[in-house]
């Protein structure tokens, strides 16, 4: 079943580069109108002024920060002062911070949940009981590829992301009946500027997917109605060797050296 054909107006976070921004040009060229949040207004602005002209879409602007207490409150009630129904939430925006628990500020971790915690649970409570009164659309979770084990010095990021993991696949079984569809992306290392605030591989991004890859193959994964959808296949073997196979303990000690190795 083709769920996107029921897709009139998406939402998508952190769309001012990298995978929000693959999804929003994607999506346009689609025919989707679009609302497009991240904190870098002036960037959206660009990106929504070329979008609406080249494919003759609306496209609003919202400038949020998604770390803030507030702000999922504040983006539904400016959809609602505009009118728009959202049919399809990406819930993409997030960041990771390497390093020691220990030793990484407290604040820029509790930000870390907050973002991608917190405020992708209540977007996605506020929109979602709409989308099951009409009855289409859904919503795309954006977790990772570290959502399938626990990840030493990226510790909290990993649990943020295994929270985003099991969330979106409880809610797919919640609204299964209800012609919605929720599904996590678990991308691996994909080429964007979220290493560059995790501090982590900034070198190596040439070998990385690329986030038109990753957007591609979550939306083939979200008209198929899959609970997650995993970009490459090496990043899906990964995903099961390390959540089915491995014994906890060697996968511990393999991911604590690799990370431990890049700080």
């Amino acid at each position: 079943m083709d769920v996107l054909a029921g897709v009139e107006t998406a939402l998508i976070t952190g769309a001012s580069g990298g995978i929000g921004e693959a999804f929003a040009r994607r999506l346009a060229a689609l025919g989707k109108n679009l609302v497009l949040v991240a904190r870098s207004k002036d960037r959206l602005e660009a990106l929504a002024g070329e979008l609406a002209a080249q494919h003759g879409l609306q496209v609003h602007v919202i400038g949020a920060d998604l770390a803030r207490p507030d702000a999922a409150a504040s983006v539904f009630a400016e959809t609602e002062r505009l009118g728009l129904a959202i049919d399809l939430l990406v819930n993409n925006a997030g960041f990771g911070k390497a390093g020691d628990f220990a030793e990484l500020p407290l604040d820029a971790q509790a930000d870390m949940l907050q973002l991608n915690v917190n405020t992708l649970m209540e977007l996605t409570r506020l929109y979602l009981p709409a989308m099951r009164g009409r009855r289409r659309g859904g919503v795309i979770n954006v977790a990772s590829n570290a959502a399938f084990q626990p990840v030493p010095y990226m510790a909290v990021y990993g649990a943020s992301k295994a929270f985003v993991l099991s969330f979106s696949a409880a809610l797919s079984e919640e609204v299964r009946h209800d012609g919605v569809t929720v599904m996590a992306l678990c991308p691996g290392a994909t080429a964007t500027s979220f290493w560059k605030v995790a501090g982590l591989w900034e070198g190596s991004q040439g070998a990385m997917d690329t986030p038109e890859k990753v957007v591609a193959v979550a939306l083939r994964g979200f008209d198929q109605r899959k609970l997650w959808a995993i970009p490459g296949v090496r990043y899906r073997l990964a995903a099961f060797l390390s959540s089915r196979l491995a014994p906890r303990r060697p996968t511990l000690w393999i991911t604590g050296w690799v990370f431990r190795r890049q700080r």
